[in-house]
């Protein structure tokens, strides 16, 4: 394990101190050591004072934010004053003006994130449609926008609906809209989690801290070993599917499914147990999502935050599945279309999100039609996961690629030139690649209560083991450890 120099690492910290985005990922050195000194003065902030706390881990994750996009930092703060006091004005009216002031507010909040992500998807969309010429606009995506307007619409609408009551300070609300865990890609969390947690005087135990400590580890193997590994490989068959034989892009595209599940899981391991060390209990934001066995039981399971608020805050005032089965399947491909255009901006998204509406609707129309009659065997269980987990594979394939063309070339490739006789050679030219793979595969296989005594287990061990298992963790990252660290896939979201 390389040590590096306390100069070496002085140097480090003054370069993220100082260059937007340097050392932003939670698998770097200098972010650890920003942490360390941040955390050693919010223990001491903590227990004197809450107020001290609000306004020092504020502070923290505005700086937090600059690292990520420069001066359009100041949208965060600007969002939160401007949401925090048109909030408080609507919880003053009544009828129609209410209903008013929160159209206004979800314009308000949207505004910003439509114009930096979608306006020259729009132009493009436009010249395309009409053969005009107009030009692009030079524009730099704020990193996480989607994630905190849509926390922040989601606290509107639960003042509005009457879902939360509390009277919030602006302080407070700035807390809750820039809380740094959460900043960058959610989970998207809740005013009724969050509020009252920092209402009161954060007393972290001990297992809370280390139920935090365990999820980070769980991150750094998630994401910095084995997602960043495995992305390499998958990496090249979506740059050039046509270079490689039908059985290489067949894995690639099964590598790019494990890939987004260790890269997201791990970003919200990383986000739920810093959060945790500071005395801040999150909830789940995936309960392995490939156990599924149908597209609905796995968005019970995938990204539950996101889902969740589609769910609450599109799906249901669209009129869910109140109104006629038709009307339900459209409000479900409706809700999958946007959702996956809030994913980018790109048809590749939206393609993404109609087929994900596709898949709910004809598994609900299968259910309305004698679906849950067949007995769950064996046999039926196996043959439910396998349709499931190749039909994600496909649409995750269309969420990856570049483009329609990329994506005709892979399927073309596994048509046309597939070869069992591929696997030994594969496996024998990239045997870490496979062993990443197949171990997060069946690392879906424990089942929930077994995962949660293992997690027990760890919590109640001494600590000379936790010690002994976070320095073999590092080692492994560091031994695997790429020189240009792969980003997470949803900060651009």
């Amino acid at each position: 394990m390389e040590v590096l120099p306390f100069s070496s690492l002085i140097n480090k910290l003054v370069e993220f101190l100082t260059v937007p985005n340097g050392g932003l990922m939670f698998c770097s050195i200098p972010f650890w050591a920003t942490f360390l000194v941040f955390y050693l003065i919010y223990i001491g902030i903590t227990y004197r004072t809450r107020t001290g706390m609000l306004i020092y881990v504020v502070l923290f994750s505005l700086f937090f934010f600059y690292k990520a996009n420069g001066w359009l930092m100041l949208l965060l703060p600007a969002t939160a004053i401007l949401s925090w006091y048109l909030t408080r004005i609507m919880d003053g009216k009544e009828g129609k003006q209410k209903k008013g002031w929160l159209l206004l507010l979800i314009l308000l909040n949207l505004g910003p994130l439509v114009y930096f992500k979608y306006t020259n998807f729009l132009i493009n969309t436009w010249n395309e449609i009409f053969t005009t010429n107009f030009s692009f606009l030079s524009l730099v995506l704020p990193i996480g926008i989607s994630f905190y307007t849509f926390q922040s619409i989601s606290y509107s609408m639960d003042i509005y609906r009457g879902k939360f009551n509390g009277k919030v300070t602006l302080l407070e609300y700035l807390f809750y809209l820039s809380f740094f865990p959460l900043l960058l890609a959610g989970p998207i969390t809740r005013a009724d989690t969050l509020f009252p947690q920092i209402r009161q005087k954060i007393r972290p135990d001990n297992r809370l801290l280390y139920t935090g400590l365990w999820l980070i580890l769980s991150g750094f193997i998630k994401k910095g070993l084995i997602a960043d590994y495995i992305a390499q490989y998958n990496n090249w068959i979506f740059e050039s599917p046509l270079t490689y034989s039908g059985f290489e892009n067949m894995m690639g595209a099964v590598g790019y499914s494990i890939q987004i599940y260790c890269d997201f899981s791990g970003y919200s391991d990383f986000s739920i147990g810093l959060a945790a060390l500071l005395g801040i209990r999150l909830k789940d934001n995936f309960n392995f999502p490939y156990q599924a066995c149908n597209l609905t039981d796995f968005w019970h399971r995938w990204h539950i935050s996101l889902s969740t608020w589609f769910r609450d805050y599109l799906y249901i005032p669209l009129g869910g599945n109140r109104k006629g089965d038709v009307r339900t399947y459209l409000n479900s491909f409706i809700t999958m279309v946007v959702a996956g255009l809030w994913h980018g901006a790109s048809w590749m998204f939206v393609i993404w999100g109609a087929l994900h509406g596709i898949g709910l609707v004809v598994h609900k129309w299968c259910k309305r039609h004698g679906l849950d009659r067949i007995p769950d065997t064996r046999l039926i269980i196996v043959l439910s996961w396998t349709a499931t987990f190749i039909y994600l594979t496909i649409t995750w394939t269309f969420f990856r690629a570049d483009s329609l063309e990329i994506c005709r070339q892979i399927f073309t490739q596994i048509g046309t030139d597939f070869d069992i006789a591929y696997l030994i050679p594969f496996i024998k030219a990239r045997p870490v690649w496979c062993i990443f793979v197949v171990a997060a595969l069946l690392f879906h296989g424990i089942r929930e209560r077994h995962y949660q005594r293992i997690t027990d287990w760890f919590i109640g061990s001494h600590w000379v083991i936790k010690l002994i298992l976070t320095i073999f963790v590092v080692q492994l990252v560091l031994q695997f450890h790429q020189e240009n660290v792969q980003p997470f896939i949803y900060y651009q979201f």
